[in-house]
C-alpha cells in the first residue's frame, strides 16, 4: 500500500477522471469514441442488438483494416494500411474525407474535443479535426506507433491529455490540445496495446514485449508498480475494480490486484498465444485465443464457463451488447452469440480476415477487414 501514496493523494479528486463534456467513462448509445470503447478498455458497449442483422453498407479502402473503428457526430474513423486515415459518414457510408500519413495504421482512433488522435507506423502521434481532417498537430517518437491512444482528464485543468505508447519502448503523455509533451515513461522493449485507465486509482496500465504490465502515475508519469506478467503482452488490458485482465503469449489469461500487485487467478487451457482484449462485464471476462476460440470465465475465479470455436484465431477483441457478444475471426466472419450460453445467434462470411474489433453504437456494428472494407450491420 505504501508504494500507492501519490495516487491516493489524487483520489481526493477523482471528478479529474470522470465522465465529462470531454468524453464519457461509457459510451452512450450514438458513440463510440475509441478503442474498446471507455478508457478503462473494458469493451462494453450501450443500447439493444438485433438477433437479425443485414448489412447496411461497406465502404472500401485501398489495404487491409486491422484498426478498430471509432464513431462519434454520426462519423466513422478509421485507419488503414493504405497509409490514410478515413472518416465515413456512419448513416450512408459514404467518405467524408482522408488524410495521408507515411506508414500504415493499425492504430486505433480516439475521438476527443472534436479532434482524431491516431498513430501511424511512420512513428507519428498525429491529431486532426474531425470535421474536414485538418492536421491540428504532429510528434515524432523514434519507432512505429500502432496502439490505440487513450485520455485522462488533466489533472492540473484545461484540456485533456492523450496517452499513447510507441515501438521506442516510451508510453507519451500528451497535452490533446497543443500536442507538448507532459511526460513520457521508457520501457525494456514494445508496446503494442493501448493503455488502459483505472479512475478509481488514478493510474494507466499497460504491458508490453518485456514482459511487464507497467502500472505508471497518469499526473506524473511516474512508476507506481511493476508486475511480472510471465510473457510479452501483445493485446491491452482492460481495467476495473482495481483489478487488470489480460493475456499474453505464453497461453495465460490473468487477473491481477493493481494495488497490490499479486495474481488472482489465472486461466490456461491448450498451448495457444492470446493477443486478444477482453471484454469485462460484472461477473464475467470474455476473449479471444488463438486456438480459434472465443472463452468465457468467471470474473471472480477465473473458471472456465464456456467456449465458442470459429475456424480461425480469434486476435479481434470482443464487444458485449444486449446480452450479446461480437468477435471477428481470422475465418472471414463476424459473428454474435449469446452471452450467457455461447451460443451462436448469427454470423456474416465477410471472406477475409477479421482481426479488427468491432464497434457497437445505436444498434449497429462497424469493423473492419483484411480484404480492405470497414462493414456496416443494422438490424433488418
Amino acid at each position: 500500500m505504501k508504494i500507492f501514496k501519490p495516487v491516493l493523494l489524487l483520489m481526493a479528486n477523482l471528478s479529474l477522471f470522470s465522465a465529462s463534456s470531454h468524453g464519457a467513462a461509457h459510451p452512450g448509445i450514438d458513440d463510440w469514441p475509441m478503442f474498446r470503447g471507455q478508457p478503462s478498455l473494458t469493451g462494453i458497449a450501450a443500447g439493444k442488438l438485433s438477433a437479425k442483422l443485414e448489412l447496411k453498407w461497406s465502404y472500401k479502402t485501398g489495404a487491409e483494416v486491422k484498426s478498430s473503428p471509432t464513431v462519434s457526430g454520426g462519423r466513422v474513423f478509421v485507419g488503414s494500411f493504405d497509409e490514410h486515415l478515413h472518416a465515413i459518414d456512419l448513416e450512408s457510408g459514404k467518405g467524408l474525407w482522408k488524410f495521408k500519413t507515411d506508414g500504415t495504421i493499425e492504430s486505433s482512433p480516439l475521438f476527443l474535443d472534436g479532434k482524431v488522435f491516431f498513430g501511424s507506423e511512420d512513428g507519428k502521434v498525429r491529431a486532426v479535426n474531425a470535421a474536414d481532417g485538418k492536421l491540428v498537430w504532429e510528434r515524432q517518437t523514434e519507432d512505429k506507433v500502432i496502439g490505440a491512444p487513450n485520455w485522462v482528464r488533466n489533472p492540473k485543468g484545461g484540456k485533456p491529455w492523450v496517452l499513447v505508447g510507441s515501438h521506442d519502448y516510451f508510453l507519451y503523455c500528451f497535452d490533446s490540445e497543443t500536442g507538448k509533451t507532459n511526460w513520457s515513461y521508457e520501457t525494456g522493449n514494445y508496446i503494442n496495446g493501448s493503455p488502459a485507465v483505472e479512475p478509481d486509482l488514478a493510474v494507466t496500465a499497460f504491458g508490453g514485449c518485456d514482459a511487464i504490465l507497467h502500472v505508471i502515475n497518469v499526473e506524473t508519469g511516474e512508476k507506481v508498480k511493476e508486475i511480472d506478467a510471465g510473457a510479452y503482452v501483445a493485446g491491452s488490458a482492460a481495467l476495473t475494480g482495481g483489478r487488470a485482465y489480460f493475456g499474453h503469449y505464453e497461453n495465460e489469461y490473468l487477473c491481477i490486484d493493481l494495488q497490490k500487485g499479486t495474481n488472482i487467478w489465472t486461466y490456461r487451457e491448450r498451448n495457444f498465444p492470446f493477443f486478444s482484449s477482453p471484454a469485462v462485464t460484472k461477473d464475467r471476462v470474455i476473449f479471444g485465443g488463438r486456438d480459434k476460440r472465443l472463452h468465457c470465465v468467471d470474473r471472480a475465479d477465473g473458471k472456465q464457463i464456456w467456449t465458442f470455436s470459429t475456424r480461425g484465431k480469434v486476435d479481434s477483441s470482443p464487444v458485449v451488447c444486449d446480452g450479446k457478444v461480437v468477435v471477428g475471426s481470422d475465418d472471414g466472419r463476424l459473428y454474435v452469440v449469446s452471452l450467457e450460453t455461447g451460443k451462436e445467434i448469427w454470423n456474416s462470411e465477410i471472406g477475409e480476415a477479421v482481426t479488427s474489433s468491432p464497434a457497437i453504437v445505436n444498434g449497429h456494428i462497424l469493423v473492419g477487414s483484411d480484404d480492405g472494407n470497414v462493414y456496416c450491420f443494422g438490424p433488418k
